[in-house]
């Protein structure tokens, strides 16, 4: 017997840090989650988006469904990255706009 949802997925420790991704592509089950449930964006709208199936785009939510207590830790552990990362970064733009040398 063959998974077909299994044939959608790979995780690489030395891509996207390991979380599970659309075969061949870099857009995580994580990005595919947050566009439909968060964004509301349709299946067909994610599709024509980022040329994607949507065999692959089901695929991604029905993992996600299945392991959305994992994926979820992932998504929040990569908007508190984001956060951090900004917090440490310095916008040129920014201190200009404030009358401040860079």
């Amino acid at each position: 017997m063959v998974k077909t949802l299994d044939s959608h997925f790979v995780t690489d420790i030395n891509t996207c840090g390991g979380q599970p991704r659309i075969a061949g592509r870099r857009i995580m089950v994580g990005h595919i989650a947050v566009w439909h449930e968060e964004q509301g964006k349709s299946v067909a709208q994610i599709a024509n988006d980022y040329d994607l199936s949507f065999s692959d785009i089901y695929a991604a939510l029905a993992y996600y469904y299945d392991n959305k207590e994992d994926i979820v830790k992932l998504i929040n552990q990569e908007e508190n990255y984001a956060e951090k990362m900004k917090n440490m970064t310095v916008s040129k733009l920014s201190n200009k706009l404030n009358g401040k040398q860079n």
